[in-house]
């Protein structure tokens, strides 16, 4: 039974993503919400009916009263077992299977399943982002918001039909079951209702913004505070805890003053809503009883109206807390949008098909970008790399070598200018199959919080242990790895690396970034200071590792030790986000320009990055 409710909705369904969502909060859950469509009416039609039999029992109790006041003991039960055997019937096993329904479709087809979809269907969103959309946000903020909006759509979506519909069914029949009583006895409760509405309407005005703040507020504090977590090493090395807590303190400070805010609008509610129910169990039980004391009303009239409104006294500080709930729910999820549903700007073309990979051959034409500013990156580049060749960049920190190699994996698209590989716009094939064709071992070397064998199979999916064991005895990996253990007791390469390989040493976990990459074999590759971590003796044992990657492939190697690309065929000199200087190792000597100065001035083979014009 549970596993066919859980079933009525499948919230990993394909799904054709879109890379602009809907950036107002009702179409943006109206999409999200299409799968559950015939879900949500089954459970709306079921919340209307369990409202009206609820209702009926009321009306049936007033009823009971009469015929008990007119019939006696002797005649009760021969004129009236039937319709009680019934009724009893009824309250047994047909009222408690509508319910069980009703709680059914909420607990186990929508509250698991949409929060999950909306979850699924957001973080497939949100990896789609540019590696520049990242860089511009706090990685916890947009975690913080991931997790938080979907059961917040979920909990406003729960009160829809848990308080929401089945309220308004019960209102509209408490009004039916009065004026059938005696019209009269409506009076007081549409007064009241009135003044319940005006209540909730002030109360949604201010809640749904004060829940954004609220919950803004706390994704500002997840932020900070995962921030500082994450680079707990510099914090401990710079004996900043107390800098961290007052920069915490900040944002923490700010979620408390916004929560504040937000449950001053509750306090008032609750003292409202005490005062309107007594209004209204006044107006109605007193004017029943003033009724029936002029003899145009039962006793059963007042006894029902009695009941009735006890119980709307005891359902609207839940239907009220259902809708403060509902919209306090919708400025989380609304909050949550603000990364959710930004649209996605670096997106494959319309008709963009696989890169078809001959040779490897690189052209940079004109290519210009500033990141949106008028400095940094690179300016009017033009750079030709022959399929096969080895092409060294060095430079000053910020000269724009790192933005050259972001323009070609294509985490940005540059400004003016064109990439094309093997005469192939970059721009007109998949993401997926240019950064597929590219292999590429960076300077910091983060790793997945995952074990050892993972992080290198990385490089390639359906890769078998003994590949990945070859990878990494080829990048001088494989003794240490046999050494691990985590706290878990796992061992080598099933060891786990910590949160961004923090386990592990810089030259450690760079030579597992090396493994990765010499598993993809792809046939381009980019090293950006791919021995930096390493110490010498390590760096001359996988010197030839390196050699034989390049082999047959096209490269791009950024270095500071000018001893690692000295034997690139090319090597090309960028300052400025320009191309100053190009030759071999041996010719930019000859010139003795930029080049020149930085062989001369490197102490150790690295490059003075301070070094005079």
């Amino acid at each position: 039974m549970f596993r066919y409710f859980e079933n009525m909705v499948d919230p990993y369904a394909p799904h054709k993503g879109d890379d602009s969502p809907p950036a107002r909060l009702w179409p943006f859950l109206k999409d999200y919400s299409r799968p559950f469509a015939r879900v949500f009416s089954i459970t709306g039609a079921v919340a209307v009916v369990v409202a009206v039999v609820e209702v009926w029992l009321i009306y049936y109790m007033g009823r009971l009263v009469d015929i008990l006041s007119a019939s006696t003991p002797a005649t009760f039960l021969s004129e009236h077992g039937v319709e009680l055997l019934l009724v009893a019937l009824f309250i047994l096993i047909l009222r408690p299977a509508l319910q069980g329904v009703s709680t059914l479709l909420l607990n186990q087809s929508i509250l698991p399943n949409f929060g999950t979809l909306m979850r699924w269907r957001a973080h497939n969103h949100v990896l789609r982002q540019s590696v520049g959309w990242f860089e511009n946000d706090f990685a916890g903020r947009i975690a913080n918001r991931i997790m938080q909006a979907p059961p917040a759509a979920g909990e406003a979506v729960f009160q829809v039909f848990d308080a929401i519909a089945f309220a308004l069914a019960y209102l509209i029949g408490a009004a039916i079951l009065l004026w059938t009583g005696d019209p009269r006895l409506v009076l007081p409760l549409i007064a009241w209702f009135v003044l319940y509405g005006v209540l909730v309407r002030w109360t949604i005005q201010r809640v749904g913004p004060a829940s954004k703040a609220s919950s803004d507020a706390r994704s500002m504090t997840t932020g900070r505070v995962v921030d500082a977590y994450s680079n707990i090493h510099s914090v401990k090395l710079f004996a900043h805890e107390g800098k961290e807590l007052d920069y915490a303190h900040q944002a923490i400070e700010e979620t408390r003053r916004t929560f504040q805010a937000e449950m001053r609008i509750f306090s008032i509610m609750d003292i409202s809503l005490v005062v309107l129910n007594g209004l209204l169990i006044v107006g109605v039980v007193g004017w029943g009883v003033w009724l029936w004391v002029s003899g145009t009303s039962s006793v059963g009239v007042v006894a029902a109206a009695t009941a009735l409104v006890l119980r709307l006294n005891a359902m609207t500080g839940w239907i009220m807390w259902a809708l403060t709930s509902f919209f306090r729910s919708l400025g989380v999820v609304e909050e949550g949008m603000e990364t959710i549903a930004q649209p996605i700007h670096l997106t494959d073309a319309p008709d963009a098909k696989p890169l078809t990979l001959g040779a490897g051959a690189l052209s940079f034409d004109g290519v210009t970008h500033h990141y949106g500013g008028a400095k940094g990156g690179v300016t009017d580049l033009t750079l030709h790399i022959r399929a096969g060749e080895k092409v060294g960049l060095i430079g000053r920190s910020g000269a724009g070598k790192s933005t050259l190699v972001k323009l070609l994996l294509r985490f940005y698209d540059p400004e003016r200018g064109r990439i094309a590989i093997d005469g192939q716009d970059i721009r007109g094939v998949t993401q997926d199959s240019l950064r597929h064709a590219i292999g590429m071992v960076q300077q910091d070397s983060s790793l997945l919080h995952r074990s050892v064998a993972d992080n290198i199979r990385y490089g390639r999916a359906d890769a078998t242990d003994a590949e990945v064991e070859a990878a990494a005895r080829k990048a001088q990996a494989h003794d240490f790895i046999l050494d691990l253990a985590d706290p878990e007791g796992r061992t080598g390469y099933d060891a786990q690396v910590g949160e961004r390989g923090v386990k592990l040493s810089g030259g450690q976990r760079q030579r597992i970034a090396l493994a990765r990459v010499i598993l993809k074999d792809a046939p381009i590759l980019v090293l950006d200071e791919a021995t930096s971590a390493l110490d010498s003796e390590v760096e001359a044992a996988i010197q030839d590792t390196l050699y034989g990657m390049m082999e047959g492939k096209t490269v791009i190697a950024i270095a500071h030790r000018l001893s690692t690309i000295a034997a690139m065929d090319r090597i090309l000199v960028i300052d400025d986000g320009r191309i100053i200087e190009e030759a071999t190792h041996e010719e930019l000597l000859e010139q003795g320009g930029l080049y020149a100065q930085f062989w001369a001035r490197q102490s150790g083979g690295f490059i003075n990055t301070q070094a005079a014009e």
